[in-house]
């Protein structure tokens, strides 16, 4: 009797390891990337890395959030409702040090550094039935700056004041994402729309081949008056359908940017998968063509996370 239970436990013990076995690994960690609108730069990258994650990072589930963006991505963060974030450099900066104008009420103290990635670069295109040639032009017009306080509308509102000009120039103020702005424009109900995205940002090109535009350069008396973070940057003609020539503008550089609470181990994988697998998330979008490992922490305007940090140091950039 006694030999019969033995036999029975060892078979119940093997059917359970082997049951236990075949059943799929249970995720012990869960990535939520927080991006911007659909039809801008961010989401596309935002889905390459999560899908990059999911593959190379063992135990970790990805999902992808739209959202308005830097502000927002960066308040997510700090109350721990995401666990990577895309943003503007400058809004960055501004959440570290607690600007209640540029929308956070206090310091972002848990906010930690990932990566510099790429610049955005401040893309101001109006219809050419608008009559807008030149950024004075803008005066008597409609423009929309992206959503209110997000991380377009903070760069809007710097270029405006380094202009010598504010919101009160124009006939109306839209605050839209890049998609709204688009279509308001095709339907003749705005002049102008202003976007910090990257080059070929999807929204832009969908306007390009629907109507005759006119992109609107950046003083360089203007760029010069912002000063850091923003630089003077160049479109490239050809960028977006009738664009035949370069057009000069400012750009202010990405940053990815994770919180204290996510573990040491996690940061790192985060930080390393990104940068072995930069042709991968090249395919999702090709404004990640300009991230580059030697550039990842320069200008970063908060702390980096430790785990980044260790990826960093074998890497030999610090």
């Amino acid at each position: 009797m006694i030999s019969i239970n033995r036999r029975s436990l060892v078979t119940l013990t093997a059917a359970t390891a082997m049951a236990l076995s075949l059943a799929p690994a249970k995720a012990d960690e869960f990535v939520n990337i927080l991006t911007g609108g659909t039809s801008g730069v961010y989401y596309p990258l935002g889905v390459g890395l999560s899908k990059i994650y999911a593959e190379k990072i063992d135990g970790v589930r990805t999902q992808v959030q739209s959202t308005k963006a830097s502000v927002e991505n960066l308040n997510l963060l700090q109350q721990g409702k995401g666990e990577l974030a895309l943003a503007l450099g400058d809004s960055v900066k501004l959440a570290w040090e607690g600007d209640a104008d540029a929308g956070f009420k206090a310091p972002l103290d848990k906010l930690r550094g990932i990566a510099a990635v790429y610049p955005n670069y401040i893309q101001i295109v109006a219809s050419k039935d608008s009559g807008i040639k030149n950024f004075a032009d803008l005066k008597g017009k409609s423009l929309s700056v992206g959503a209110a306080k997000s991380g377009t509308e903070l760069n809007a509102r710097k270029i405006f004041s380094a202009a010598g000009m504010s919101y009160d120039d124009l006939s109306k103020t839209e605050y839209l994402p890049f998609a709204e702005s688009v279509e308001l424009i095709k339907n003749r109900q705005l002049d102008a729309t202003l976007q910090s995205a990257g080059l070929g940002v999807a929204s832009i090109k969908d306007l390009s081949t629907s109507i005759d535009v006119q992109m609107v350069a950046v003083p360089e008396d203007v760029v010069n008056a912002l000063g850091a973070p923003y630089i003077a940057a160049t479109i490239p003609a050809g960028t977006y359908g009738g664009q035949d020539s370069d057009v000069g503008t400012v750009a202010v550089v990405n940053f990815l940017v994770t919180h204290s609470d996510v573990s040491d181990e996690l940061a790192y994988q985060m930080t390393k998968q990104l940068f072995e697998n930069l042709p991968t998330l090249e395919a999702a979008h090709k404004a990640a063509a300009q991230i580059k490992l030697e550039n990842a922490v320069k200008g970063m305007p908060l702390p980096l996370h430790p785990g980044a940090e260790r990826y960093y140091k074998e890497k030999g950039i610090m």
